[in-house]
């Protein structure tokens, strides 16, 4: 197959338990991938293959499967729900053309699925709505409707209408062409009957069906005036139209169904069709200049006939070897061929090229622009990487990853275990990019930082299980910063004599608070030759190099401000280093004056919880230093919105579930660093120097 526009790239996004996982199944048995269904509650879907995500019910890592649908190709992504994993969306998202978005008929708009749609709008991405779990106590496919306006400020445009409600949820009905779709009790997704609506149902699809037909042609002036003037739009009119509105994001095709009983999918599939974009009908991506990340002004065209342009968004380690997942922008790809890595400057040449059904794989001989594909073995290619022709170097943008908050400390158990671990961290640092590990030099302890509890938790199991590394874990640490909160002006000297030539440099500084972000920024004011022009780069990089470590408990400084104004130096002793050692010395003088502080890292929290036990939720968050911004009535609770430091946030999931007689959720994410109290600062500090005396 090489008609483009036959190809649909899509992702499955929601939050924990909306139901994606099941409708990736649903897909597959559809599309006639798999023939026997694996459920995720008995651990044997098909995307869920770690022995972890069967375990626990979870995906933990997006999995690509390719079916065929109505003559179309389907890449389809199915990626996690739960906020640790939310960077598995973020490059899903990156590489998509479109999605469907899940919403479970009883939870409604859930934390995490906020978080996605968020991340879905800042990529784009045309999306598809599909209610899910109506056949589920408490599901109400139109106050879920009414959330998705509310809470998320989109405007879903109701495509089919639920028959029947909870255990008498029977089929849905077509909006668009007037027809029922009712399902038999066999629970089979192919015996399905057409019937006439329903005779109670007839004013309610007639009303929803004005009001998309009002909301489509908007796409279409001329379209518009006709149906001012009377004239209805054929189907294929109005179809185009909801095509370019959805493409546009300007509104969102909603269906609904039950994925866990076979209802309702066939339309979505259909929709995918119909409504979601092809490669060649999203704006293509941008290029970027390789040394400052700003767009050039020129674009990866999705044509055959263009040299390769190709991203790495993915890199998975699975008893075959390693595999690099790449999304094809531009141009070919031919087994032999050698490419470029523009951000190593490298070649590589191409081996083995598989298709994926998750963890099955079929061989590929060629790959074409708007194709996903996994490449075999390849060697230094990390997530985010450009692979392009050699002789058209080129640079994709590329893609940020959140910072970690949490760490943990480990040591194997055995002394045959650091080695094998060393190479386990390795392939998994690779893999997922928010993971990331250091070597603490003082105790020889591994350092392994993370998204959160879950996150950490996780990868310590699969080190054990996948890896056979035995670990002792110690307890979570918090990723304190430092920072200061007042400018100073001071001069530092440093001067060193002993046999033959000295060591000279004087300066003269303003040390002040920068911009929240700002990191670290130097200027240089000083007139005359007092402090000679080739020495400021050295002052710079001694400054530069002591935000590592501040002077309260070590920790990395955040946001200082340093302006060279004056200073002396010798025309025999002076030298780069002089200068270099003197700005390192400034910086341990005038940290302290400066009145540093220690700042904590604050989490964004959305807690739900049933209505009878919001009191006790909020009392908690206010006794954990939380500051409540937000409290909304849900269909079947509230949800609570707070900003709480993260170090007060350590086992709450399970303090959570003892108030709420195990009913409550929440998802958190970084928000941002505030000051510590001061006498939260004491005890960390006092903790910090404790351990150093240990060492």
């Amino acid at each position: 197959m090489t008609d483009l526009s036959k190809y649909r790239n899509i992702g499955i996004f929601a939050h924990v338990d909306a139901g994606k996982t099941t409708t990736t199944e649903r897909i597959l048995k559809l599309t006639g991938q798999i023939h026997k269904t694996g459920e995720v509650h008995d651990g044997e879907s098909t995307t869920d293959f770690m022995e972890q995500e069967a375990e626990r019910g979870i995906t933990i890592q997006s999995a690509a499967v390719s079916c065929f649908w109505k003559d179309h190709r389907f890449n389809v992504i199915d990626t996690p729900g739960h906020v640790d994993f939310t960077v598995e969306v973020y490059r899903s998202l990156k590489v998509l053309d479109g999605g469907i978005g899940v919403f479970c008929g009883s939870g409604g708009v859930e934390p995490q699925s906020e978080t996605n749609w968020r991340y879905a709008n800042d990529s784009e991405v045309a999306r598809v709505i599909f209610v899910n779990k109506l056949d589920r106590m408490g599901a109400d496919f139109f106050s879920v409707v009414d959330q998705i306006k509310k809470v998320l400020g989109a405007v879903p445009l109701v495509m089919t209408l639920p028959i029947g409600r909870e255990d008498d949820f029977v089929g849905v009905v077509d909006v668009l062409n007037r027809q029922a779709y009712v399902w038999d009790e066999t629970g089979l997704p192919e015996n399905y009957e057409i019937k006439e609506v329903p005779a109670d149902m007839v004013d309610d699809v007639e009303a929803y069906r004005e009001e998309m037909i009002e909301t489509a042609v908007e796409q279409d002036d001329d379209l518009l005036e006709a149906y001012m003037e009377g004239e209805e739009p054929s189907i294929e009119d109005i179809k185009r139209c909801i095509r370019k509105g959805t493409r546009d994001c300007t509104f969102f095709p909603t269906f609904c169904g039950s994925a866990f009983k076979n209802k309702g999918m066939q339309l979505v599939l259909d929709a995918v069709v119909d409504y979601l974009p092809s490669p060649t009908e999203v704006d293509p991506q941008p290029l970027t200049d390789p040394e400052t990340g700003e767009p050039t002004g020129e674009v990866a065209t999705v044509s055959v006939d263009e040299p390769l342009k190709a991203l790495a968004f993915k890199i998975m380690d699975d008893r075959f070897g390693a595999l690099t997942f790449v999304r094809i922008y531009s141009g070919k790809l031919n087994k032999g061929d050698t490419i470029l890595n523009s951000a190593t400057g490298k070649t590589e040449r191409i081996g083995r090229m598989v298709e994926m059904q998750a963890d099955q794989r079929n061989e590929l001989s060629s790959a074409q622009a708007g194709d996903i594909i996994a490449i075999v073995g390849m060697k230094n290619v990390q997530t985010g990487h450009t692979l392009c022709d050699v002789k058209h170097e080129c640079t994709l943008e590329a893609m940020i990853f959140p910072t970690p908050v949490i760490s943990i400390a480990v040591t194997p158990k055995d002394k045959g275990g650091s080695e094998k671990m060393g190479i386990a961290i390795g392939k998994m640092v690779a893999e997922d990019p928010s993971f990331q590990v250091e070597t603490d030099e003082e105790t020889g302890e591994t350092i392994l930082k993370g998204m959160g509890e879950l996150h950490l938790d996780i990868k310590v199991d699969i080190l054990k299980r996948t890896y056979g590394v035995d670990l002792i874990v110690g307890a979570p640490q918090v990723a304190y910063r430092e920072t200061i909160t007042q400018a100073v002006e001071d001069s530092y000297t440093h001067k060193k004599q002993s046999g033959g030539s000295g060591q000279f440099g004087k300066i003269d500084y303003f040390m002040r608070p920068g911009e929240v972000g700002s990191g670290f920024t130097f200027k240089s004011s000083v007139v005359g030759g007092n402090v000679p022009k080739e020495f400021w780069p050295a002052i710079e990089k001694g400054f530069k190099g002591m935000m590592d470590t501040g002077v309260l408990a070590g920790f990395p400084v955040l946001d200082v401000e340093i302006e060279l104004v004056d200073g002396g130096f010798h025309a025999v002793d002076s030298s780069a280093v002089a200068f270099e050692i003197a700005a390192k010395g400034a910086f341990r003088q005038s940290m302290p004056k400066a009145g540093a502080q220690l700042l904590e890292p604050i989490m964004h929290v959305d807690v739900f919880t049933p209505e009878d036990h919001v009191g006790d939720v909020i009392g908690d968050l206010n006794r954990r230093r939380g500051m409540i911004k937000d409290q909304m009535a849900g269909l079947t609770g509230s949800r609570i919105k707070a900003d709480v430091p993260l170090s007060e946030m350590f086992g709450y999931i399970g303090h959570l579930r003892t108030m709420t007689s195990g009913r409550g959720q929440f998802s958190m994410e970084f928000s941002h660093y505030a000051p510590c109290p001061a006498n939260v600062a004491e005890t960390v500090i006092a903790e910090v120097k404790a351990a150093n005396a240990k060492k």
